[in-house]
């Protein structure tokens, strides 16, 4: 045998391997060479991430050639929908193919109407505008950072000379949202007035916005998001009125030993409310006149002789007489006692009365009525109730254990507590605090384990601690015990690692055989010499240790 057959034969890992034939053993060697070399390979293959996705054929083929242009290494997913290149690499590849204009994504624009044809009808052109607008439309919805993809279609009646006839436009818009993503409510708002603003005569009410998944971002019309508007502002007077409390509080117990939380009732209903009410004129000074009428009438006439024919009937009439004054009827003066000679009739003064003549005065003054009309209209979104709990920790005491609060103390509590929430005892608002020790094995946050961070750095880690491991391997059980053997010294007693050739093989295995069993004969001597007389031994261990250090 050879000298590395020789060798190989001596390892006791390495046996049975030495008794292989040699093509097998050449074999193995280099698959075990094969190993280290594809596991250092793939601990140290780059990261490949996506560059971009659902492209089509045009604009992948074109992307394709650019990398190559540029020494890019790409790869392709299983069906063909993405193209990854290497992470480091991948904010350089998408710069320079936005300065060549890829991914063009084969979106139409304004570039419609630079391709201009002759001859072309009205009809043609206003279809062909439409298309650039729902292109441009499309592109600039697409620069949302959770939109992937966007498509436009608008409904732009014709205009016509009646009224009657005018029908408003309304749009449609289906949204691919990248992988995870979600659009607020003001996103979907802001999408819908991009493109209302964009068209004439456009409302924001008659945009429908859809997601991939078929599912209408907008709200109904006459709802117009009024739900995730109120769910909004709920969220933000909880929010709120926390973020008060703590501010005050955490500062006096420390951070991290105050938890607060807030519910809010608010109510939604829209009132509206009309009054009309009346009050009489109190004050004749004050109140308004709104028409006024006079008349007044004076009516003379003689009166002639009445009664039973004879000496009293027959008299003359009574002088007339004028009043002193004019202006409203005179009130009636009392009668003159009859003079003598003046008959004591009644009939005959009435008749001297009735002579004087009549008159009439009449006077009708209309004033306006006060009026009041109110028309009142609650604003929604009133809030009706608020409630708080507050929990806050035990405070340390010297000595290391958990103490509660002073009733003091926690009484200034509730009073910063309720300031800050603005407590309205009118309105039905309830504070809770409590003090209670927290519990040292509630996880804060999210788990190490659960961290994609975490477990991206992980994976890393353990591509190259496999990678070692396999080249420790094969250096503990390969190349260390061959490196081993050949730096070993030869002892007196050893057998001759290099033997000079014997006639045969038979001759240098029994002259091995025969110094190994000579060299274990010595060894036996010498053990059974220290158990015997140890005393002995150590005699002549020290003399050697003396001869030794002399040296």
């Amino acid at each position: 045998m050879s000298r590395s057959a020789d060798l190989l034969g001596r390892l006791p890992a390495l046996s049975k391997i030495a008794s292989w034939p040699r093509p097998l053993q050449i074999g193995l060697a280099a698959a075990s060479i094969a190993v280290i070399v594809m596991f250092f390979l793939w601990a140290r293959a780059p990261d490949y991430r996506v560059l971009f996705s659902s492209l089509e054929d045009k604009d992948g083929g074109a992307i394709v050639a650019s990398l190559s242009q540029m020494n890019i290494p790409y790869r392709f997913t299983e069906n063909g929908s993405a193209i990854l290149v290497p992470a480091d690499r991948v904010y350089e590849a998408r710069l320079k193919l936005a300065e060549q204009g890829l991914p063009r994504g084969g979106k139409t624009g304004f570039e419609l109407l630079d391709q201009a044809r002759f001859g072309a009808s009205q009809f043609a052109e206003q279809v062909t505008f439409q298309r650039a607008l729902e292109g441009e439309l499309a592109q600039s919805i697409t620069a949302v950072q959770s939109v992937r993809q966007a498509r436009v279609h608008l409904a732009i009646p014709r205009e016509s000379l009646f009224v009657r006839d005018r029908r408003p436009p309304t749009a449609s818009v289906l949204l691919t949202l990248q992988p995870g993503r979600m659009l607020s409510q003001s996103q979907v708002s802001a999408i819908a007035w991009l493109v209302s603003t964009s068209v004439p005569n456009l409302s924001a009410d008659d945009v429908s916005i859809v997601d991939q998944n078929g599912r209408l971002l907008t709200s109904p019309a006459g709802d117009a998001g009024a739900e995730g508007a109120r769910r909004d502002l709920v969220n933000d007077i909880e929010h709120r009125t926390v973020q008060r409390i703590l501010a005050l509080i955490a500062p006096l117990v420390g951070p991290g030993n105050v938890r607060a939380q807030a519910s809010a009732d608010v109510d939604f209903t829209e009132r509206e409310h009309t009054s009309e009410a009346y009050r009489p004129n109190r004050k004749a000074g004050e109140a308004a006149v709104r028409s006024e009428q006079t008349s007044s009438s004076a009516q003379r006439q003689p009166q002639y002789p009445e009664g039973i024919p004879g000496a009293l009937s027959n008299q003359p009439p009574l002088d007339a007489s004028a009043p002193i004054t004019a202006g409203a009827s005179p009130s009636p003066e009392p009668a003159a006692p009859p003079s003598p000679g003046t008959p004591a009739d009644p009939a005959a003064a009435a008749r001297q009365a009735g002579d004087m003549g009549s008159q009439r005065h009449d006077a009708t003054i209309n004033y306006e009525v006060d009026r009041t009309i109110s028309h009142v209209k609650d604003a929604a979104g009133t809030l009706r109730r608020l409630s708080v709990a507050v929990v806050v920790n035990y405070r340390g005491a010297k000595d290391g254990s958990p103490q509660p609060l002073p009733a003091d103390d926690l009484g200034k509590l509730r009073e910063l507590a309720k300031e800050a929430m603005g407590f309205s005892e009118s309105r039905g608002d309830t504070l809770s605090i409590v003090n209670s020790p927290f519990s040292e094995d509630a996880a804060a946050g999210i788990a190490i384990w659960e961290n994609p961070l975490y477990q991206a750095k992980a994976l890393q880690a353990g591509q190259y601690l496999l990678a070692l491991l396999a080249a420790f391997l094969l250096w503990r059980g390969v190349l260390r015990p061959v490196l081993h053997s050949l730096a070993s010294p030869r002892g007196p007693g050893r057998a001759d690692p290099d033997p000079a050739p014997a006639p045969g093989d038979q001759a240098a295995a029994a002259q091995r055989a025969s110094e190994i069993s000579r060299y274990e004969d010595n060894l036996n001597t010498a053990r059974s010499m220290a158990e015997k007389d140890p005393r002995a031994v150590a005699m002549v261990l020290r003399s050697w240790m003396e001869k030794h250090g002399s040296h």
